[in-house]
């Protein structure tokens, strides 16, 4: 679910201030653990270069506040990839290194842990093939035991997981095509067109992994309320058919005048006890709207997102919606 209270995220917005340049990383190479948490590492290698809190921030164009905020792990989701390409400039790291650390931290837990017994296995299997001349020796006791199965099992997940307990062969989810239908304004509400296809038509579709709903559609980013979160040109993935909870990321349709917007969405009340939705920005630089429940048409949260990495003509990549639920009422 996603936290409430976030409006300083807003300030990580704003570009490079004119502090002294970059740290170069000559001299000051920093071996990390690719299991190391993102926080950790921007913490444990400002710590070494003897940056503060504020003068990294300011070389890096944010608030030290939301720095503070990555570095101690409070933010449920990594920062952008412009932000990121800026700490590894000013953190004289190599580039690409804090944006896959930010990925795998993105990672499910199921998957971290089908890689650690991957590496496990690969480690165990290498011990009984450097075992000399009792090598052959070693690995017929591990075929005969049945552990060399199993390791051959955990490094392909395909023939661990891909078969019943019976031995026949398990259906595979493969990920869902869903249809980008129309821009999502990022902003002020704008009215809104799906540009007349069918349920489920669209000119372009995004392919999403663990999406079940077949109703399930994006739509692309326009403006910048939702910075830092989300960016112009993310698509982002509503599903239908999920629960709303306050303080999800919404597709919102508002009536009479059948606009919509895409904010994070508060449930409340007034002094009288009428039902009202807040609409909030994450980019402070707009400030919320408070509207009755009965104009809401429709809620549709978040559950996906798809965000170009290095731009133009480069790979694309998927991420969750930092736990954010949603459906329709």
């Amino acid at each position: 679910m996603v936290q409430p209270n976030r409006s300083a995220q807003g300030q990580e917005i704003g570009g490079p201030s004119s502090s002294p340049g970059p740290v170069t990383s000559e001299g000051l190479a920093i071996s990390f653990d690719s299991m190391t948490s993102l926080g950790a590492m921007v913490r444990e290698r400002r710590t070494r270069l003897g940056l503060t809190l504020s003068q990294l921030a300011e070389r890096v164009g944010c608030a030290k506040s939301y720095l503070s905020q990555i570095e101690t792990g409070v933010r449920d989701r990594p920062p952008g990839m412009a932000l990121l390409g800026r700490l590894e400039s000013a953190l004289g790291l190599q580039p690409g290194r804090l944006v896959e650390v930010a990925q795998w931290q993105s990672t499910p837990e199921a998957v971290k842990q089908r890689v650690a017994d991957s590496q496990q296995a690969a480690r165990r299997l290498r011990e009984l093939l450097s075992s000399g001349g009792n090598g052959r020796e070693a690995l017929d006791r591990a075929f005969g035991s049945g552990e060399l199965r199993r390791l051959v099992e955990l490094m392909d997940p395909t023939g661990s997981h891909g078969s019943t307990s019976d031995g026949s062969l398990e259906p595979v989810m493969l990920p869902r095509e869903v249809p980008v239908i129309n821009s999502v304004s990022a902003g002020y509400p704008t009215e809104f067109t799906d540009l007349g296809y069918p349920a489920r038509v669209a000119d372009a579709y995004v392919r999403v992994p663990d999406i079940r709903d077949a109703d399930a559609f994006g739509a692309r980013v326009v403006g910048d309320s939702m910075l830092p979160e989300y960016v112009e040109g993310d698509v982002v993935v509503f599903s239908p058919a999920a629960e709303v909870v306050s303080g999800a990321d919404c597709f919102v349709r508002l009536e009479p005048d059948h606009e919509t917007t895409f904010k994070r969405i508060y449930f409340e009340t007034d002094e009288s006890g009428s039902q009202l939705i807040r609409l909030q920005p994450l980019n402070s630089a707009y400030a919320p709207r408070v509207v009755p429940r009965e104009q809401v048409a429709g809620l549709y949260s978040a559950v996906s997102v798809v965000r170009s990495l290095v731009g133009p003509g480069g790979s694309r990549g998927n991420r969750p919606a930092g736990g954010a639920s949603g459906g329709q009422w």
